[in-house]
């Protein structure tokens, strides 16, 4: 199934509502914390994003922040994380992952399927397990999740930058060491992110221009302590002809379309 679609389209209200009582059901709610560049969120607060721009096609290889680059949780978006962590760790093994592995993973990623991410958060190592693959593939400000709680996992914009080179950009790091990720496996990760179904793409797809393809992971959380919204866009997309990597981090908004429509103005704002 196609991850793209209309820059303008939106979740219909019954996915929105069945997102926030998954993500009650396996209790991911908890206080949010404050952070970067603001935004007014309609309840007297100030919901914040930041946005992390790097031009693959361009002559730099330092990314573009817009906003202070400080922490959010990833809700979903670490999904991509922990597909990268068991990839490493079948490639340790010498091996392919399983059936089982597919089964969990192409869920993970293409419907944000959390029974799944519980299972593969499981299988490699919970937080001190993302930590080891972190470190190889060179990010630097991420900290798992406690215990079961991998959408509570704390990162940066610019980390994700380095998660999406180490996918897209030949798998290389941020300070061009070797690829952690062989090629098989960066493009099973491309694969998947450029396969979400269809009321998911949303974020950062919506730079992409008519007939264009993008390749993302969003996420999204509600905290219960304040009722306010994590929202998270990372990926690759295609504008006039040059391809970039973008994460957009977000949290504050009081509704999970009011975070959509923060984050999508908020990478336009980056790209102009």
């Amino acid at each position: 199934m196609s991850s793209h679609r209309s820059p303008t389209a939106r979740p219909k209200a019954g996915a929105l509502a069945a997102s926030a009582a998954a993500l009650l059901s396996i209790g991911l709610l908890s206080p949010a914390p404050a952070a970067a560049a603001s935004a007014p969120s309609g309840k007297g607060k100030a919901a914040h994003a930041t946005a992390a721009v790097l031009d693959l096609d361009g002559a730099g290889r330092t990314p573009v922040i817009h906003g202070a680059d400080t922490a959010y949780d990833t809700a979903s978006i670490v999904k991509v994380d922990i597909l990268a962590a068991l990839l490493l760790r079948a490639q340790d093994a010498g091996r392919h992952l399983t059936a089982q592995e597919r089964g969990r993973a192409e869920p993970m990623i293409q419907r944000s399927d959390n029974a799944a991410a519980n299972a593969l958060w499981r299988e490699i190592g919970r937080s001190s397990g993302l930590a080891a693959a972190n470190k190889r593939l060179g990010l630097t400000s991420t900290t798992g999740g406690p215990g079961a709680r991998w959408g509570l996992t704390r990162t940066t914009a610019s980390d994700q930058i380095r998660l999406l080179r180490a996918v897209f950009d030949g798998g290389k790091t941020a300070n061009g060491g070797p690829a952690a990720l062989n090629p098989e496996s960066r493009a099973y990760i491309r694969t998947l992110m450029s396969h979400v179904v269809p009321e998911q793409a949303w974020g950062v797809s919506a730079l992409s221009g008519p007939g264009a393809h993008g390749a993302l992971k969003n996420g999204w959380l509600q905290r219960n302590t304040t009722g306010l919204w994590d929202v998270n866009s990372v990926g690759q997309v295609t504008v006039k002809g040059h391809r970039y990597l973008v994460a957009v981090l977000s949290d504050g908004s009081t509704s999970m379309s009011d975070g959509i429509s923060l984050v999508e103005r908020t990478a336009r704002g980056a790209m102009a």
